[in-house]
């Protein structure tokens, strides 16, 4: 399905089957209000787009749209059709307003200009505390813009930044294809990630809900499927675990392949929503992340949206997962090695977590490691397109969590 026909079904199925989940709607309660079956809805989209401008709702607070004679609401598979007054609609898709629906933002914001991240605060002020991080191009929802300083709300931060910093309105609607990604977002408790497209491979990782991973292939082929084989030296007792390749071929259109950190990886379509994305904002509060090792944290923040580069050591020019932690306890005197499994296994294993110590990833063996912040917060060098990140720590479940 390609991106205009899998964002129609997002928007039209929000519409008509139950909830639309943010507030990108504005023009949307115009269009719809002219219809006469869902005049009903209109008057609760109105309204909900007033008390978000008023800042009495989030622009993450969910729209709910109640069935009724005049709304039939149906859910349905992706794939399916839902049939319903949705000309409207459709005619706002083709015309480019796709893009701010699906973002979920009615005035949208992009934080391009700034070299590698922007502060959120807590008030309009430089001496406000910052309560979150927007990494280079991500989005937001811009309440007002006073004084220089724009209240936004992105992903679960709400607060202040400087204007100057942000693309915003049209602008913003025009660079958001550009800088924006196909994502799929965990939609259970925590879904296992595949090696391999089959319910039966061995599990990569277990992720829980809500976290967000790129899409690096929708529709897999068997040339496809045959190069990751390939790339990640999946052995033939994997294969066979997994059913067999024939049993692949034939069932590999129900997984999606997605980006894990730097790694290939396969979940059900079953679990997932596919949209479109741009990065959010992700809390962060300096004082409270990090306790009794607040210098390594404070050393370690000043690399976020850095680049990502596989075997590097550099934490301004780019640098791996290993190359990252490595070079950050270097600058506090601890030598590690080079290497997530070596420090894996140079490191005495904790259960309470303190701020730089490690968390180590991976599927049978470590491949991945990433440093605590505090705050249930991990910061990694994670892969080429988002750089050096924070993640929620257990965004993956961890094999070991280390101290140096």
């Amino acid at each position: 399905m390609n991106r205009v026909k899998r964002i129609s079904a997002t928007v039209i199925a929000g519409v008509f089957g139950i909830t639309i989940i943010a507030t990108g709607i504005q023009s949307l309660a115009e269009g719809v209000g002219e219809a006469e079956d869902v005049s009903g809805a209109a008057v609760v989209v109105n309204d909900y787009c007033e008390k978000v401008a008023n800042g009495e709702l989030m622009a993450t607070d969910p729209l709910l749209l109640t069935g009724g004679d005049s709304i039939q609401a149906e859910m349905m598979a992706e794939g399916d059709v839902v049939t319903g007054p949705a000309t409207e609609i459709e005619s706002a898709i083709q015309d480019g307003e796709h893009i701010r629906l699906n973002l979920n933002y009615s005035r949208l914001g992009i934080a391009n200009k700034v070299s590698n991240y922007l502060n959120v605060r807590k008030k309009p002020s430089k001496s406000a505390s910052v309560i979150g991080k927007m990494v280079k191009n991500s989005g937001c929802h811009i309440y007002n813009v006073k004084k220089g300083w724009a209240k936004i709300v992105s992903g679960k931060v709400t607060g202040y930044v400087k204007a100057e910093y942000l693309t915003m309105d049209e602008e913003a609607e025009a660079l958001a294809p550009e800088v924006g990604r196909d994502c799929v977002e965990i939609m259970t408790d925590s879904l296992n990630v595949r090696a391999l497209p089959s319910v039966t491979a061995p599990i990569y990782s277990v992720c829980d809900a809500g976290e967000e991973f790129e899409i690096k292939k929708e529709d897999v082929d068997r040339e496809f499927l045959e190069k990751i084989i390939k790339k990640e030296d999946i052995s033939d007792k994997s294969i066979e675990r997994a059913g067999g390749m024939d049993y692949l071929l034939e069932h590999m259109n129900e997984f999606i392949c997605i980006m894990v950190d730097d790694d290939y990886a396969f979940v059900s379509k079953e679990y997932v929503r596919e949209q479109f994305s741009l990065k959010r904002a992700t809390k962060f509060s300096p004082s409270s992340s990090g306790g009794g090792r607040s210098g390594i944290v404070a050393y370690a923040m000043q690399f976020l949206g850095n680049p990502y580069v596989w075997g590097g050591t550099s934490l301004t020019h780019g640098c791996d997962c290993s190359g990252f932690v490595m070079q950050i306890w270097a600058h506090f005197g601890k030598g590690l090695p080079h290497s997530s499994a070596a420090q894996a296994a140079c490191t005495t294993s904790v259960s309470n977590p303190q701020p730089g110590d490690l968390f180590f990833y991976g599927s049978g063996g470590v491949s991945h490691v990433a440093m605590y912040i505090g705050g249930g917060q991990v910061i990694h060098a994670s892969n080429h397109r988002d750089g050096i990140k924070i993640s929620n720590a257990y965004y993956r479940h961890p094999l070991k969590i280390g101290r140096p």
